[in-house]
């Protein structure tokens, strides 16, 4: 290897090829070929590191190197960079022995692994899947039909269940839209517990066995609910990979990146095939961020996984003609990982939830000059739809306005859409009294109608909405109503256009 310009060699080969040479004159030679020629630091850094490595096993570790033989980079702790952890005999239990690593960072990812499939982890309350699941399912049928197309391999969605009695659900899953469902039975897990959940899964998904002949999941879908984030952080952490939280959008395809982290060389353009886009709305309400999940050069990230925001896809409907494979997983699970027992507890209310409503009338500060008289003609237009909820803008739940008894129970932070409150994507938005602030827009600009009723025609809420109607909601509001009932919305909307 020293007769070789350096020059020709990758920063990770340099790596990988001191690691064989116990000569320190030959690796002054190589740093000083190395200076002369690409002048790249990282891989000064990593022949540096080598030559102290081998003078501190001969010598005792009592030499240094003089400024005049080297670049004068420091001792070998200096030399660590991203991603090149090293697994050491101390540190890391042996893994046929099936236990975690005593500390995370220094587990290396796997290199040449071999994944596939789209798991989907599918969270259940009450012994039935949670909307978002079935949602989930439906968006990673879609994106597996099309990864099939574009790159001629047929892999698979793969729910994953977690509880007890979970078989009938399992067998839904099927009609939903996975191939495989593999589910853990055991009555301690009726309710989300976090240890042995973690563990659970992310067995299930490092495992080999008869129907998965693969290392990992390519990707791995969560639910952004409570017990699903905090176990995608878990699962994705003892899988040795990332996450991107909170998503509303899915695609893959590839990505040419030129981030030398990821290619191994500045200046080289290197195409990723077979990336999972992660869309999330930043904390503008403006911006979507796409997250990557990208190999680094000596480093493996799979699964490529998110947890998605409910609300964001379509479930397909349900097909028990679809054919699938259903699988019960085993594993001892020991008794330490239920030290916490839960003795006793209470069944809150279940609060409002807007995410399933077909129409949202949303009413903010334009109430102000009669509070109940505005929560009362929101709540007849509410009355007058099929399927309808009311929500509230942020400056209503923190206006501390007086109001009637009779409506006091509608001014309540549940019912608040926004940064802070409930994301809701309706078919039907209907905004009165609403300035459209940044906070609220995260909330409800991905409806499919939004309708805004505003005394200003400058108001922020014109920009993002499909209608908009200048007028008081206190005037307005009736009308509407009055329509919807009498079936003439269209005649009283074209009235208004005149």
């Amino acid at each position: 290897m020293t007769d070789t310009d350096p020059g020709d060699r990758t920063v990770e080969e340099i790596e990988d090829d001191v690691r064989t040479i116990e000569d320190p004159g030959a690796l002054s030679d190589l740093l000083t070929a190395e200076e002369e020629g690409k002048d790249r630091k990282t891989a000064k850094e990593a022949i540096q590191a080598r030559i102290n490595e081998v003078r501190e096993a001969t010598d005792g570790g009592e030499d240094t190197v003089d400024a005049d033989e080297g670049d004068g980079t420091g001792d070998a702790d200096d030399a660590e960079t991203e991603g090149e952890y090293e697994a050491t005999e101390e540190d890391v239990q042996d893994p046929d022995e099936g236990e975690a690593t005593l500390d995370k960072k220094h587990v290396r990812a796997l290199e040449n692994g071999v994944y596939q499939d789209m798991w989907v982890y599918c969270e259940t309350q009450g012994g039935e899947l949670l909307d978002v699941s079935k949602e989930m399912l439906g968006k990673a049928r879609e994106l597996m039909d099309g990864y099939a197309e574009d790159y001629g391999d047929e892999e698979r969605v793969v729910a994953v269940l977690v509880g007890d009695d979970m078989e009938e659900l399992a067998e839904e899953c099927i009609t939903l839209g996975a191939d495989v469902a593999v589910y853990h039975d055991d009555e301690r897990l009726a309710r989300f517990r976090h240890k042995p959940y973690t563990e659970i899964v992310a067995d299930m998904a490092r495992t080999k066995a008869d129907w998965k002949d693969y290392d990992k999941p390519r990707y791995f879908l969560f639910p952004a609910t409570n017990n699903g984030r905090d176990l995608s952080a878990q699962v994705q952490g003892e899988l040795d990979s990332g996450l991107a939280s909170d998503c509303s959008g899915l695609t893959i395809t590839d990505e040419l990146i030129s981030n030398p982290v990821k290619t191994g060389e500045p200046g080289e353009k290197v195409e990723f095939e077979r990336i999972l886009h992660m869309q999330r709305p930043d904390f503008s309400g403006f911006e979507y961020s796409t997250i990557l999940c990208i190999d680094n050069p000596d480093r493996e990230f799979h699964p490529q996984g998110c947890s998605v925001i409910p609300g964001s896809f379509d479930a397909m409907a349900p097909d028990g003609d679809r054919e699938g494979e259903v699988i019960a997983h085993d594993i001892d699970l020991p008794d330490d990982w239920f030290r916490v027992a839960v003795t006793e507890w209470d069944t809150l209310d279940t609060g409002v939830d807007l995410t399933g409503r077909e129409v949202i009338v949303a009413i903010g500060r334009g109430i102000g000059d009669d509070p109940t008289k505005g929560i009362e003609l929101a709540v007849d237009l509410v009355d007058a739809f099929d399927d309808a909820d009311l929500g509230l803008s942020r400056g209503i739940v923190t206006a501390s306005y007086n109001v009637e008894g009779h409506v006091e129970r509608y001014v309540t932070e549940e019912r608040q859409i926004g940064e802070t409150g409930q994301i809701v994507q309706p078919p039907l938005y209907i905004a009165a009294g609403i300035s459209g602030a940044i906070q609220h827009k995260v909330g409800m600009d991905e409806s499919e109608t939004i309708v805004a009723i505003n005394t200003d025609p400058e108001a922020d809420i014109r920009d993002f909405s499909d209608f908009f109607i200048e007028g008081d909601l206190f005037d307005v509001l009736p009308r509407l109503t009055d329509a919807i009932e009498a079936g003439e919305l269209d005649a009283v909307v074209a009235e208004d256009d005149d």
